[in-house]
């Protein structure tokens, strides 16, 4: 499709999704190369950039004095076609849009639109970047292709897929799928998106892949049932797959062939939209898919200039090839004259030009969803706003050598890039369109989920957007120093002004809660500051603890000896009235069991955080218990000793000293004597409960 112009601009689309190569042959006719497929959607991308062509042009406060062309071309999803087209725009070598009166020469091909595909933009780009000619791709998302080095010219409104892994990979995180299995499609987007994907989710740490898998391009059935059995026997449940259209309907082919359901599919934006596989008949094995799709866009007034799609409009030279003639002929179901022999025969109908679009069922009207049109739309805007940025130069104010502008007449296509480079504009939508230093757009992508509804129907809906903006609502900043944190205190600098300072951290013992602290406050004695020096934690006090190991032996001590003192107390006055207990001094016995109980016990006065009382109470308990104790076994000594003394003869005088009074008053003075000494230290010189910081600086 052609249209004459004071500047022409350049597209490659994909109106046919195959193409057959013709056999090699020595007739004197050459065999040409069949473009088979034709695609409404495909097509309505090149007549989207027909109709922002025409809108730029009617608009007057753009390009007022320049009129803008095109010629569009189909790549026929073939490397070599796209290829050659590209040639042809920079080349100039077709004659449709060079029949002008008051002109000689071809009109320069300002930019080129396109192309879809990756490969297709990196093989274009290769030998058009060494002419500096931009090219403004609409769909290759390649994160190669923002390599400037090597492709200098190239420039995309959609953006790179490196932006789109991190998108994925937060999807993931989302929702704590950390097992996934990798699909893409055997070409440098696919290999690229699984190089770039592989390495963020390691950097990230956000999962691993089960398994990476490269689909194949054309029919190969064996290794397309090799993946599938792959993906049916892995335990990831979570399949992601970078991959074109028709890789991926032969692939859900294999996937309904071997009945694989239950796995969560993740899109990405290069079918994402596929209106082809959101069918009844794969929705079983597809529901459910989250996909990154292209931002969708509004574009006033598109479908009525589509309705005005005529063959009579865009075929001046009546040549029978046309895209609009075939869009005709695949909409119609028709043939313009003169069809292929047998085609009246065989009920085909003949192309009158009067049929009407408005009357048949075509995707080629559904302006819905407008995604690769409005990166296309944006494309074409971006290449008009540059050139008419570069035409409202004011000569001695340029940016080029001697401050001087470029001219329409003699441009040169680095000029132009200068500009594109630079150009900052918002759609209608409220969308910013820039390039960054790589010629990327600004990242923005819209999350899509199929939903499949109980009454069978299939539902797109949109269920989020993933964007990163170049600038913020924030006002800048402008300070000598930056504030001073909670933690720290300002010190000024010597010979600066008061605006200047240094930013100390406030040292152990000392915090400040306050942002531009001049001054960090002192920590509570039982108090030390936080690592951060912006507040103060309590000191961590350290004591013999029933949870410590010695604390547990200490207590599992005290407390048997305790209860075997009373088992034995317990036998003793069970058989009080026997000759054994009786003839062993039952009372002392009984009175030294209860001294000895009373010793176990205090050994748990020391354990567990200190008190008033338990300071108190330990040493003094523990002296009158054990003097108890002492006085009952020496008493018991002497008594013992006093019975063999009384055994010899004359001896028996000495018993009357040892009877049951002088050996009661005996244990009770001496015990009295500790008792008092302990009363008299706790009175004169209470012991108290001591914290002890001396052997660490953050623990009592």
């Amino acid at each position: 499709m052609h249209k004459p112009g004071d500047v022409i601009l350049g597209g490659l689309f994909e109106v046919h999704y195959t193409s057959v190569f013709p056999e090699l042959s020595f007739t004197s006719e050459p065999n040409k190369l069949s473009c088979q497929g034709f695609d409404s959607s495909a097509f309505r991308h090149a007549m989207t950039m027909a109709f922002a062509i025409d809108e730029i042009n009617k608009n007057s406060n753009l390009l007022p004095n320049v009129t803008l062309g095109y010629s569009l071309y189909d790549n026929c999803a073939t490397l070599v076609v796209g290829f050659s087209a590209a040639l042809s725009l920079v080349s100039g070598r077709e004659e449709q849009f060079l029949l002008q009166e008051n002109c000689s020469g071809t009109p320069p091909v300002l930019g080129i639109v396109g192309d879809s595909f990756s490969t297709f933009s990196i093989a274009t780009s290769d030998v058009i970047g060494l002419f500096h000619l931009p090219i403004v791709s609409y769909f290759a998302t390649c994160s190669c292709l923002s390599d400037r080095n090597r492709f200098p010219s190239f420039f995309r409104t959609i953006p790179s897929d490196a932006f789109q892994v991190h998108a994925m990979i937060q999807i993931l995180k989302r929702f704590g799928w950390t097992w996934a299995g990798l699909l893409v499609s055997d070409d440098d987007y696919g290999l690229h998106a699984a190089q770039s994907f592989q390495t963020e989710l390691v950097q990230s740490g956000g999962g691993c892949l089960a398994y990476t898998e490269i689909l194949p391009w054309g029919e190969n059935p064996a290794e397309l049932r090799r993946i599938v059995d792959v993906m049916k026997k892995s335990t990831a449940r979570v399949v992601i797959v970078f991959a074109h259209q028709i890789t991926m309907i032969q692939l859900m082919e294999e996937v309904v062939r071997q009945n694989v359901t239950g796995l969560q599919w993740m899109a990405s934006e290069a079918w994402t939209a596929a209106a082809v596989l959101q069918t009844p008949r794969l929705m079983p094995y597809l529901g459910g898919t989250l996909g990154i799709a292209i931002r969708r866009g509004e574009i006033p007034g598109l479908r009525d200039f589509l309705l005005k799609t005529h063959p009579d409009l865009y075929d001046s030279n009546n040549s029978g090839d046309s895209m609009v003639k075939q869009f005709w002929e695949h909409t119609f179901q028709c043939r313009f004259a003169p069809p292929p022999a047998g085609w009246v025969e065989s009920g085909g109908a003949i192309c009158t030009g009067e049929e009407d679009l408005e009357t048949v069922e075509t995707e080629f009207l559904d302006v819905s969803n407008l995604r690769p049109e409005y990166n296309i739309y944006k494309a074409v805007y971006a290449l008009a706003y540059a050139l008419d940025d570069m035409l409202r130069c004011v000569p001695g104010s340029g940016p080029f050598i001697g401050h001087s502008c470029a001219s329409l007449q003699r441009l040169e296509s680095w000029q132009f890039l200068y500009y594109l480079e630079k150009v900052n504009f918002t759609t209608s939508f409220g969308d910013q369109v820039s390039f960054d230093e790589n010629g990327d757009a600004l990242p923005i992508y819209d999350i899509m989920n199929w939903l499949w509804l109980p009454d069978g129907r299939t539902k797109v809906q949109n269920v989020g957007v993933v964007k990163k903006t170049t600038f913020t609502d924030q006002p800048p900043r402008s300070v000598c120093s930056e504030s001073c944190p909670p933690g720290t205190r300002m010190a000024r600098k010597n010979g600066q002004p008061v605006c200047c300072f240094d930013c100390v951290p406030c040292s152990e013992r000392k915090f400040s809660n306050k942002t531009d602290s001049m001054e960090c406050t002192s920590c509570p004695e039982d108090f030390w500051s936080s690592p951060q020096r912006d507040h103060c934690v309590p000191k961590k006090t350290e004591f013999l603890s029933y949870h410590e190991p010695l604390g547990i032996c200490l207590t599992t001590v005290s407390l048997l000896g305790t209860f075997i003192c009373a088992v034995v107390l317990g036998v003793f006055l069970y058989y009080r009235s026997t000759p054994m207990v009786r003839a062993n001094n039952s009372e002392l016995s009984f009175l030294l069991l209860v001294s000895l109980k009373l010793c176990f016990l205090c050994s748990l006065l020391f354990i567990g955080r200190p008190r008033l009382w338990t300071c108190q109470l330990r040493h003094a308990a523990f002296g009158i218990s054990f003097v108890l104790c002492v006085s009952c076994i020496l008493v018991k000594t002497m008594v013992v000793l006093a019975v063999f003394k009384a055994s010899k003869p004359g001896g028996g005088a000495n018993l009357k000293w040892f009877g049951a009074v002088q050996q009661r008053g005996t244990v009770f003075a001496l015990t009295c004597i500790q008792a008092a000494i302990c009363v008299v230290w706790i009175v004169s010189a209470s012991p108290l409960p001591h914290k002890n910081t001396q052997y660490h600086n953050d623990k009592i």
